[in-house]
């Protein structure tokens, strides 16, 4: 991230290795690349992002290097009916002691804006309830490399990582505990035009 400064609060609530799962809000595909920067060098190996196969999936040379360069586990979008398992690659995954990265609000969003958590990864944590779950609030990366954008523009921005959560057998309660630590997280940015 030559082109960034990262200003990163409590790196020591990171996992250390696997099984784990990263969540954090999505602005950029700037996002992938700086959550994997986090991590130690020694474990990159177990690390997968969770994408969209529909998007990643789309031509030969991108699958090509989201598999085998980035090494996403692809997430079907498009699943109709009830025969196919959408989450079935990434609760493998998990069983082989993997790190996963989501983003659970699914796509993409307006610039430092946030969207609404999707409860899939509540279905995660069920199948997975000994896995912690790390909440990261990331702010910047929409400006640096907004959706749509090819050009990166140079910022500092930061990175707020959240305590590890375990499912504790309620979908409602598992995501309003998310839903609360981000927004705590986003409070620890003092809001302003720019980043810090």
């Amino acid at each position: 991230m030559l082109a960034l400064g990262l200003n990163v609060r409590n790196r020591i609530r990171l996992p250390k290795d696997g099984p784990a799962i990263i969540i954090a809000n999505h602005n950029s595909h700037l996002d992938t690349m700086v959550l994997m920067t986090l991590l130690p060098i020694n474990i990159l190996n177990k690390v997968h992002p969770v994408a969209a196969a529909d998007y990643f999936l789309r031509n030969r040379f991108l699958a090509w290097f989201a598999l085998s360069i980035v090494g996403i586990i692809p997430l079907d979008r498009q699943i109709k009916g009830m025969h196919k398992d959408p989450l079935a690659g990434a609760s493998e995954a998990l069983s082989c002691g993997k790190i996963l990265i989501l983003f659970p609000e699914g796509s993409r969003g307006e610039p430092e804006q946030m969207s609404i958590l999707k409860n899939g990864i509540s279905h995660l944590a069920k199948r997975h309830p000994d896995v912690p779950t790390t909440p990261i609030f990331l702010h910047g990366l929409g400006k640096a490399l907004p959706k749509g954008e090819a050009i990166l523009v140079p910022f500092f921005c930061d990175v707020f990582v959240g305590k590890p959560l375990f499912w504790q057998g309620s979908r409602q309660q598992y995501m309003t505990e998310l839903n609360n630590q981000f927004d705590s997280l986003a409070d620890q940015f003092p809001h302003s035009d720019e980043c810090s």
